[in-house]
């Protein structure tokens, strides 16, 4: 008997068919499932990927607040324009920190993967508080209450054991010194800024709204978008050995 006409039985026999696919099923689904069993992370480690400062976390739960995910992606595609365009493509690793990730390809205005240091503080404050005073064409809306509200960061402690829960690796300490440490990234020379950098490197310190005297709503979400893909030094990172 040919192998075509073996063959046939499957054909023939409704019955004898579903078994034999579920059994193909059930097999593709053991190689693909069990692996995960075993591994500790599907994400590839990277050098200076860190959890958010208390005031980076701050800024970034005022950008979920505020909605700018509607408009506003954090994924660069391995695509040519788009590398062109923002900059070397995002890797999974610079979002494991990130609950909820802010992934997507939605690009009303543009995606913001790389978009810490390459526009100053003044930039940034004055586009959030008139976006069309700098980039006419924007049809984004101003956010200058940002500027007048003082920074409520009384939950702070709690958002971030909250994300200790779901995998990030805030130690006790960074929890109890939260607050000075939002006090410390957003006040110039303040004491507390070495030990700062200590526990999150790459922590950039300084006054970003511009007003010394008050931590604002405005500082906590410049800090965020200031360290937005500062933390991999792509210049000496090799995408294919992860050698340096």
């Amino acid at each position: 008997m040919s192998v075509w006409a073996k063959h046939q039985v499957f054909e023939k026999n409704s019955i004898i068919l579903l078994v034999g696919i579920l059994i193909v099923v059930a097999i593709g689904g053991l190689v693909e499932i069990a692996p995960l069993y075993y591994l500790k992370s599907t994400i590839e480690k990277v050098d200076g990927v860190r959890p958010y400062t208390p005031l980076e976390l701050a800024g970034r739960n005022i950008y979920v607040r505020e909605g700018c995910y509607n408009c506003h992606s954090q994924m660069i595609r391995p695509l040519r324009d788009e590398v062109e365009r923002y900059g070397a493509y995002s890797l999974a690793a610079e979002s494991m920190y990130d609950h909820p990730f802010q992934w997507g390809s939605k690009r009303t205005g543009p995606d913001l993967a790389r978009v810490g240091g390459k526009y100053s503080d003044e930039w940034q404050r004055a586009h959030l508080v008139n976006p069309r005073a700098v980039v006419p064409t924007s049809i984004m809306p101003g956010y200058p209450f940002l500027a007048k509200t003082t920074l409520n960061a009384t939950h702070i402690q709690e958002d971030m054991r909250v994300q200790k829960l779901l995998g990030t690796p805030y130690t006790d300490e960074m929890i109890a010194k939260a607050g000075t440490d939002i006090v410390a990234q957003a006040t110039p020379d303040d004491a507390g800024a070495a030990d700062l950098a200590k526990r999150y490197p790459k922590s950039i310190a300084r006054d970003f709204d511009g007003n010394a005297g008050a931590i604002t709503e405005m500082d906590a979400l410049i800090a965020y978008l200031q360290m937005l893909g500062t933390l991999v030094d792509f210049k000496t990172y090799d995408r294919k050995a992860n050698v340096r």
